[in-house]
């Protein structure tokens, strides 16, 4: 049994004694031990090694004291499960050398057996369940279909993916043809996560905030919908779209348990548009862990207060960034505890 479960009961809608805090990116290089280990070994490596992998999934835990681990892997690993060739270049970014654009390209695409081709990440979680020893909830994890789109078909980051969306606009039938064979990997992938011991998952849409509403509801959340329909009887499944807070309505549609929002819009009006029956994960600013540390613990105690004290898990809007000082993002996690424990105090009389 977990000795700390506040995240998994948060996210069942249960009542809690304060709210569960953890980090996007929370493994990764703002923590010193992370970026010793990224001094000896390549990205994928790091990766692939459930050892590794296991390791650093765990470094903020120990050091941050947060209230889940996140599982230490990237959302181009499904890419390359498909065939593709996916380079991280440190300090650049990814690179996918021979980019998806025309029907000819899906010859080197296939929808692979998971436990053959990303069993390394199934190794990793049983690893890293035994050596949590029930401290915290695992997450897993899994890139939304259209985000995966856009770095299959542009072959390296981008603040637009003007290159994706033009596939996805003068080949419909083609690009429809892929975020069905990436949703049907996923699918695979995220089952064979929970069936190694995660203990919830989270679909990243960080680029369907790109897309219209009316885009975003075509070309993204049809493919999210399945994911979730397909996982949310076996595990809690929180989705994030980054950006995409005009569709918070359709998402709580999906059924999926949580669903996280950025800080371009408040908590009252994400409440609003999402109902009352879905928990809400966010919002802090990452750039805000760079004020100084009395400055973030105001930010965070108006951030709970906005949410009202229940259903939400704090989080960022975004990833934590590589230059926050270790002890402001523990400043952050630090507030988050005392503060709701407070709030939630006063909430219930």
């Amino acid at each position: 049994m977990l000795q700390n479960d506040l995240l998994l009961r948060t996210l069942r809608g249960e009542q809690t004694e304060r709210t569960p805090v953890w980090m996007m990116r929370q493994a990764g290089r703002y923590l010193p031990e992370y970026m010793a280990l990224r001094e000896k070994y390549g990205f994928f490596e790091r990766c692939q090694t459930p050892a590794l992998a296991a390791e650093i999934t765990i470094q903020p835990v120990d050091i941050v004291g947060v209230d889940a681990a996140i599982l230490f892997s990237d959302i181009l690993v499904v890419p390359q499960a498909m065939g593709m060739e996916v380079q991280l270049i440190e300090s650049k970014g990814p690179f996918l050398p021979e980019p998806i654009k025309t029907q000819n390209d899906f010859q080197r695409l296939r929808i692979p057996e998971v436990e053959d081709k990303l069993g390394y990440v199934f190794d990793a979680i049983k690893l890293i369940k035994q050596e949590l020893n029930d401290r915290v909830p695992l997450i897993g994890f899994a890139g939304a279909p259209w985000t995966l789109l856009c770095y299959m078909v542009q072959g390296k980051g981008s603040k637009t993916f003007d290159e994706a969306k033009a596939f996805c606009y003068q080949k419909p039938e083609l690009a429809h043809q892929l975020l069905q064979m990436i949703t049907d990997t996923t699918i695979a992938y995220l089952k064979g996560q929970v069936k190694a011991g995660v203990d919830t998952v989270q679909i990243f849409d960080s680029w369907g905030g790109l897309l219209s509403k009316e885009d975003f509801e075509t070309i993204s959340l049809p493919y999210i919908n399945q994911i979730v329909n397909a996982l949310k009887e076996e595990t809690l499944v929180i989705v994030f779209a980054k950006g995409s807070w005009y569709s918070l309505k359709e998402m709580a549609s999906t059924g999926a348990h949580g669903l996280g929002i950025d800080w371009t819009i408040t908590p009252q009006m994400a409440r609003k548009f999402a109902g009352d029956n879905v928990v809400l994960q966010g919002n802090f600013d990452p750039a805000k862990l760079l004020s100084p540390i009395p400055v973030i613990k105001k930010e965070v105690k108006a951030m709970l207060k906005n949410f009202g004290g229940q259903s939400h898990v704090a989080n960022l809007g975004h990833g934590i960034l590589p230059n926050v000082p270790v002890d402001h993002a523990k400043a952050f996690v630090d507030t988050v505890k005392e503060e709701s424990y407070k709030l939630k105090s006063e909430v219930v009389g």
